[in-house]
């Protein structure tokens, strides 16, 4: 039976495509790279800033890593909350959840404090039990160490516990921890990608997941 629900957050139950569009941009020009067009950068939504930084440069110097890092917080403090959205329906769903009773938590590589922030934005914060952030652990996604942090202080054991997330580094992160996957096609990951894994659902957006957890009561 499942008791606790733990989200991802990017392109899982919102889309802020153009915050981290903007921030990375931001971050590549002060280091003298080009900007890029969204759609390269929506490819490494879900990564660390430092995989992110690797993937769009091709540069493994950790010093330059770590600089991008805080010049992409520094712009995304200003710019991030104000373009991003929550999916259709997500809002309803968290309520749903909550009203059955089930336990809720968001484990993502965004930063604590600025999930926090969205979820003020749309007035969501009493939906979620447990915020676990990019400062909030020592090792990020596919490192399962914030998905079993969570799952240890929402006081469920892991088979209780389902991971929802749109991506191969979240399927990961699962399968580390031992813990249920179900896979939203929300962002720019398909359910062909996702066959390689263990997921015991694949839907296509929050809503569908809902119904599959209810469906098991």
């Amino acid at each position: 039976m499942i008791k606790a629900i733990i989200f991802d957050f990017d392109y899982t139950l919102g889309d802020s495509a153009k915050g981290i569009a903007l921030s990375i941009n931001y971050a590549l020009n002060k280091l003298g790279y080009p900007a890029l067009d969204i759609e390269a950068v929506k490819r490494t939504i879900g990564l660390s800033l430092t995989e992110t930084y690797l993937a769009l440069t091709s540069d493994d110097d950790l010093d330059k890593a770590e600089q991008f890092a805080k010049l992409f917080k520094e712009e995304a403090d200003k710019v991030m909350v104000a373009n991003t959205s929550l999916y259709p329906g997500v809002k309803m769903v968290l309520q749903h959840m909550k009203a059955k009773g089930y336990k809720t938590a968001i484990v993502t590589t965004k930063y604590h404090y600025r999930i926090e922030q969205i979820l003020s934005k749309f007035r969501a914060n009493e939906l979620i039990d447990i915020i676990v952030g990019a400062e909030d652990v020592k090792i990020e996604k596919p490192n399962p160490e914030g998905l079993l942090w969570a799952i240890e202080h929402l006081g469920v054991r892991k088979e209780e516990a389902l991971y929802v997330g749109d991506s191969i580094v979240d399927a990961k992160t699962a399968e580390n921890a031992g813990v249920k996957f179900a896979a939203v096609v929300t962002g720019t990951t398909t359910r062909e990608d996702f066959r390689s894994y263990n997921s015991v659902y694949t839907g296509n957006s929050i809503s569908d997941v809902c119904e599959y957890v209810f469906a098991l009561e």
